[in-house]
């Protein structure tokens, strides 16, 4: 971002699509940005007013928009914001390339030149680490599916199986899930669920055990298909 000027979230929006339609026309049209943008005629007007009054665009009434330098630095700047964040979250995050990008879009205006410097170099250090930075992000992608499928015990149903994977509790409540052996890695059976999940039986360990609700909370498990 230039220290000299500094626009909205929104103006930002504008820009960087002001940026991308005249890298692939020449020259943006009002219509242009309402159709990218999805908003109204009258919304992109005022928009690029500001801009205008801002130097940062060429623009007048029923005329093509194009970026002055400082626009094109500027509207440079946020798109290196966006595209650090976007790769950040796709390559290291291990999340999907759309909604990478629509997370880049929200946190691209408030990312300082430090962080997006630390992103950067946290992903090549990735890269280049010696055990294998394409392991390192093939093994957390695995982890998040993984964690994505676990479910807490009290959710499940009468007749369901699972597998007992963390316990998510302190104190005393802690202590009487482990005494009772809801441990990682454990196998269970839900047997019976009563109308208002208090208690919740189950069979662990060939033993018969009753759960509160506020216990069973505690329990994420994954659950195994089939009855």
């Amino acid at each position: 971002m230039t220290d000299a000027i500094h626009i909205s979230a929104s103006l930002e929006d504008y820009i960087e699509a002001i940026f991308h339609i005249v890298a692939e026309k020449q020259a943006a049209k009002p219509r242009d940005l309402a159709e990218r943008m999805k908003v109204a005629g009258s919304s992109v007007t005022g928009a690029l007013r500001i801009l205008a009054e801002k130097a940062l665009i060429n623009y007048t009434p029923y005329d093509i928009i194009t970026l002055t330098p400082a626009g094109k630095a500027y509207a440079e700047d946020v798109v290196h914001r966006h595209e650090v964040l976007r790769d950040f979250f796709v390559n290291v995050l291990a999340v999907d390339y759309k909604a990478a990008d629509e997370a880049a879009c929200g946190m691209e205006h408030s990312a300082s030149k430090v962080i997006l410097e630390r992103l950067v170099q946290f992903a090549k250090f990735v890269e280049v680490r010696p055990r294998g930075g394409e392991d390192w992000v093939s093994g957390f992608r695995h982890h998040c599916e993984k964690a994505a499928q676990l479910v807490k015990m009290s959710e499940l149903k009468p007749g369901d199986k699972g597998v007992i994977m963390a316990v998510n509790a302190q104190g005393e409540i802690a202590q009487r899930l482990v005494d009772m052996g809801m441990v990682k890695g454990t196998p269970f059976k839900v047997l019976r669920k009563a109308p208002l999940g208090d208690p919740l039986e189950i069979q662990l360990r060939g033993f018969l055990l009753a759960l509160r609700k506020q216990e069973a909370e505690c329990v994420s498990v994954e659950k195994k298909a089939g009855k």
